[in-house]
């Protein structure tokens, strides 16, 4: 590398003391800004006036929800990292966030990442220089500038500054070699042209980003939604972004990344955290998840729903001011298809049943009562009519019978009602596949029937929509005795002016402006939740835009789910179909959309692995190849020279895995233990710190993780253990998570394909 060393304490360099001048510059400004920001509010708060003090108290919580000072707080790590210098002499410092003088033409001082002056750092070339001159990028360790990288776009520009670098690769490979953390890191400083064409890609529609294992995937979508959120901000910043990750362990790995972006308005969730009120933490076998995750469980569940709107047998007898009225199958079936035509869900149509009912009841009284015994007319009237039905409608039999007949269902009693009595509705082999009584724990797979049965049930919102207006009601007439005192103080206090006199014409009153109502939506409680945060309480909140993480993973009923929060059918789904494990994973991206866009979707595909050394890529490859000879990996940009190595474990397997553990363990970064669940509490109880758990700390120097928990995760040295116990897709997650260093012990039935990278005992 050109770059020359730098010295610790002095900075005689000019070009670096101008960068450093530069950076210390933009550090001062956002202390002052966030300094003035904490400042105000302090003394704000410190006035006596209440009502000022409410309003301010207020305006400070929007302004966190907000995320400003989130966002300034995000970037302390590398605010700046970049320079494009131009061929007609002008230079654009790149970072995080966007900053700009105080003058009036809010001169930029440092441009956004996102915004189109600085694509040139992340696609200009020596072929193509899109009028750049040099490229610089910056490397600082806090606050300070530890190294600057040159890149000459320009080969007729005979300036150099000693900084060039001349491969041009230096920046990445550092980030690539550097010890991880247990957290992602933005890719902001290193995005790759590949990566930026699909990182700015329109937001509207659907489109796939497909890739295997280290190509970025993960880091793209991240920056995607980062993007999307600085260049439709307002559109986003009301709907919301939501990311799907694969597990709560990948959720907290890429927590990081979106905030030190300066975005803190996206929702990140599993599947079985997207019903409100529900959250999955109970397992399912690999059979039940499948089964749960077919497309035909929607037609399943409305057929159990379907059910519920029962008939008599035979009969049902209601006791009515001395009558006996009798209600058979053939009068609530009229009721029962009435109300089906008009397709509504079924909590919401209990209304229309209800009034059916009660109209087939008063018929029948009306006709028992007050038919001419002569000639068969009627005897009733209008009114008469009326009463019957209003009075029938306070008779409790009256409601116990349509209790009976048309139920109120919650999602949970339909699901766990059906889940304990699947019998009729599938299979023998599936019905027991699935059957368990749920008391309170849920499965992600449950998640999504959940919310199918939401679907299908509705809400019966009559009692809501009255306790509504109800408060609405005291509301205005608050507001109107509040309203009647300010009139009659300003009658009081003009009451004693002459006729004519000017002051008293022109003064106005709050009721010449401002009428109750008006009034009392004023002063009506706002909701400072940030749109995130009221998303993930309402089940029918439509996104503006989805980002769903091993995407091939989710079964067709989590499919029906997700769609139904992105009617726009905005989204951005990423994964690699090589690597779908789940039963109950579709795989095909033309399966998952077809039945939602038909074939109105992109597709792009990242083929470089910046994650997996070359040695262990190749193995790797050699376990998908004994399954699919056509099969053909990333190809990846580094190799290590530390070639994987595989050992047979005689005797205590827990001893070795502690002994492996002890080599592989990094002096930086973190190591991962990837083994069968089942060994989970025997190995961690032979490491030191590890803990077996659903839900690992990352941060920790070891974690012992299942295949599927490793998903979307990288670390500097990975042992796999018993790689027989995996299939194909597992096993080829498991050995493509190293950065660094990759070990394979195994007692038994090691995988042919792995045989060739046996090591020794």
């Amino acid at each position: 590398m050109s770059n020359r060393d730098l010295p610790n304490s002095e900075f005689p360099d000019d070009e670096l003391r101008r960068e450093q001048e530069f950076i210390d510059g933009l550090y001062a400004r956002v202390d002052v800004l966030r300094g003035e920001t904490e400042t105000s509010v302090e003394d704000a708060l410190a006035q006596g006036d209440k009502p000022m003090q409410a309003r301010l108290e207020r305006d400070i919580l929007v302004a966190e929800r907000s995320g400003l000072l989130a966002a300034l707080n995000a970037v302390d790590g590398s605010l700046c990292f970049g320079r494009i210098d131009l061929a007609d002499g002008t230079a654009h410092h790149i970072g995080r966030i966007g900053l700009r003088e105080d003058d009036a033409e809010r001169t930029p001082v440092l441009i956004d990442w996102r915004a189109d002056v600085a694509r040139p750092f992340y696609l200009a070339t020596g072929h193509t220089p899109m009028g750049l001159r040099r490229r610089r990028h910056i490397s600082t360790e806090g606050r300070t500038v530890s190294s600057l990288h040159d890149e000459i776009l320009d080969l007729g520009d005979a300036t150099r500054t000693g900084y060039e670098d001349h491969n041009g690769d230096a920046v990445l490979l550092a980030a690539l070699n550097s010890a991880r953390t247990g957290r992602m890191s933005d890719i902001v400083q290193t995005i790759q042209a590949e990566q930026d064409e699909i990182i700015r890609a329109p937001y509207r529609g659907v489109l796939v980003v497909e890739g295997g294992p280290g190509t970025g995937k993960t880091a793209v979508a991240l920056h995607r939604a980062a993007y999307l959120l600085y260049e439709y901000r307002e559109l986003l910043a009301r709907r919301a972004v939501l990311i799907v990750g694969p597990n709560p362990a990948f959720l907290g790995y890429i927590g990081e990344v979106l905030p030190s972006l300066g975005e803190t308005g996206v929702l990140l969730a599993t599947v079985g955290e997207l019903f409100p009120g529900v959250k999955a933490t109970a397992t399912d076998t690999p059979q039940a998840a499948a089964v749960k995750g077919r497309a035909g469980m929607a037609d399943v569940l409305a057929a159990a729903v379907r059910d519920r709107q029962a008939l008599p047998d035979p009969v049902i007898a209601i006791g009515h001011d001395r009558e006996v009225l009798m209600l058979d199958d053939g009068l609530v079936s009229v009721a029962r298809e009435r109300t089906r035509a008009a397709k509504l869900p079924h909590n919401a149509a209990r209304e229309y049943f209800e009034g059916h009912i009660l109209n087939t009841l008063t018929e029948l009284y009306a006709e028992r009562v007050g038919t001419d015994p002569y000639d068969g007319s009627s005897l009733l009237d209008a009114s008469d009519i009326t009463q019957i039905r209003d009075e029938l409608a306070e008779n409790p039999e009256v409601w116990h019978a349509i209790d009976q007949l048309w139920p109120r269902i919650t999602p949970q009693r339909l699901v766990a009602d059906f889940l304990a009595e699947p019998d009729g509705y599938l299979s023998e082999e599936d019905a027991a596949a699935v059957r368990r009584r749920v008391t309170r724990a849920w499965t992600v797979a449950d998640v999504p029937l959940l919310d199918e049965a939401a679907e299908l049930l509705g809400v019966d919102d009559r009692w809501a929509r009255a306790r509504a207006e109800r408060a609405r009601e005291t509301q205005i007439a608050y507001a109107q005795g509040v309203l009647d005192v300010s009139y009659a103080s300003r009658t009081y206090e003009f009451e004693d002016k002459e006729d004519g006199d000017p002051d008293a014409s022109e003064v106005l009153s709050a009721h010449d402006i401002i009428d109750a109502e008006r009034f009392a939506e004023r002063h009506e409680e706002a909701d400072h939740r940030s749109a995130a945060e009221r998303a993930a309480a309402n089940r029918t909140w439509a996104f503006g835009h989805i980002i769903v993480d091993e995407a091939q993973e989710l079964s067709p009923m989590a499919w029906r789910l997700l769609m139904r929060r992105s009617p726009t059918r905005s989204m951005t789904l990423v994964g690699d179909p090589a690597q779908t494990a789940e039963a109950a994973g579709v795989g095909s991206w033309a399966d998952i959309l077809a039945p939602y866009v038909e074939d109105r979707w992109e597709h792009t595909r990242l083929g470089v692995n910046y994650r997996t050394p070359a040695e262990i890529m190749e193995l790797a490859a050699a376990v998908v190849r004994a399954e699919n000879p056509d099969f053909e990996p990333p190809s990846s940009v580094r190799s290590t020279g530390v070639r994987p190595w595989v050992r047979r474990a005689d005797g205590d397997l827990p001893e070795a895995v502690a002994k492996a553990v002890a080599e592989l363990t990094p002096a930086e970064g973190r190591l991962a233990v990837i083994a069968p669940r089942p060994l989970h509490r025997c190995l961690a109880a032979r490491l030191d710190g590890v803990t077996a758990g659903a839900e690992p700390d990352l941060t920790h120097t070891v974690v012992l993780l299942d295949p599927r928990q490793a998903k979307g995760l990288e670390f500097d040295s990975v042992l796999v253990v018993e790689p027989g116990a995996y299939g194909t897709s597992d096993l080829y997650v498991a050995l493509t998570r190293a950065t660094q260093r990759l070990g394979v012990l195994y007692t038994d039935g090691l995988p042919q394909a792995l045989a060739a990278g046996v090591t020794g005992p």
